[in-house]
């Protein structure tokens, strides 16, 4: 992306702090969009030192988000919870499900300002999506959150992202954390979760901590790589959907893989667990 100001928003929204890295403007940046500062990009500049394709651990996770929103709107889901949206893109949760289905509702959370400003435009004519402020990582307050609780009936199935936001929850109680999201869906739900992966090989193991390393002591200070049975745990006793725990890539594809995947796409796992 051209480092240039023609890359910065013409105004900056109110609360936007442009000295911080903010994890949604750096994914930003990774998709190649326009909605981030230098210090955003900086993020990427250190990570790409260790990692030259870094940008494809964000675009696994954005095509593996879309191909989740259509196996679970197809399968009948019309209520979703996408947490941490992050920045306004192509295809995002909303357009793909209400393709699908039109009557879908969709709730987005996230807390950082610059999405909800973006979020609140782009929302405004839509009736069946909303966004609400709160902090995915305090699920009680997601949980009672008066927007949340007005779109979604918590007494039917709804689907629950985590998709590409765990990895930047540095606490070690992650499980527990997604345990309570859980213990508050009905049955019948599903939950999707895309994390960064430490896949313990020598293949890609040193290549996976060397990009932790770099995420964490960056300007944005998150983004561990966890290892199968640590993400795997965050799905508490869900019963997986095929073909559970694996690459993003290799989640529900489009087709076979046309080219080889780079290193970094194999240190990013995601899946789909139901709610009995």
């Amino acid at each position: 992306m051209s480092q240039s100001s023609a890359a910065y928003p013409s105004a900056v929204p109110v609360g936007v702090d442009t000295t911080r890295a903010s994890i949604a403007r750096v994914y930003d940046a990774a998709l190649n969009g326009k909605d981030n500062y230098e210090v955003d990009r900086e993020v990427l500049a250190q990570v790409r030192t260790v990692a030259p394709q870094v940008n494809d651990l964000a675009w696994a996770n954005r095509d593996f988000l879309i191909r989740a929103c259509r196996f679970l709107a197809r399968a009948g889901v019309d209520q979703f919870l996408d947490l941490g949206s992050g920045l306004p893109t192509a295809e995002n949760t909303h357009q793909v499900v209400q393709r699908v289905n039109p009557q879908s509702r969709v709730v987005y959370v996230d807390n950082d300002p610059s999405v909800l400003v973006h979020a609140q435009a782009l929302l405004a004519s839509n009736t069946r999506t909303r966004i609400a402020e709160a902090d995915i990582f305090r699920p009680f307050e997601v949980l009672n959150n008066a927007t949340v609780r007005n779109e979604l009936d918590f007494s039917r199935p709804l689907a629950l992202f985590h998709i590409g936001t765990l990895h930047h929850y540095l606490g070690e109680d992650a499980a527990a954390l997604m345990q309570t999201y859980i213990d508050a869906l009905p049955a019948g739900s599903f939950v999707a979760i895309a994390h960064f992966h430490d896949p313990e090989t020598a293949e890609y193991s040193e290549l996976a901590r060397n990009m932790e390393d770099k995420f964490i002591h960056s300007p944005m200070g998150s983004g561990r790589f966890r290892t199968r049975a640590e993400i795997q745990a965050m799905f508490g006793k869900l019963e997986m959907v095929e073909p559970g725990l694996v690459r993003c890539d290799d989640w529900w594809p489009d087709g076979p893989h046309l080219l080889p995947l780079s290193d970094v796409r194999n240190c990013i796992i995601g899946g789909i667990g139901r709610k009995p």
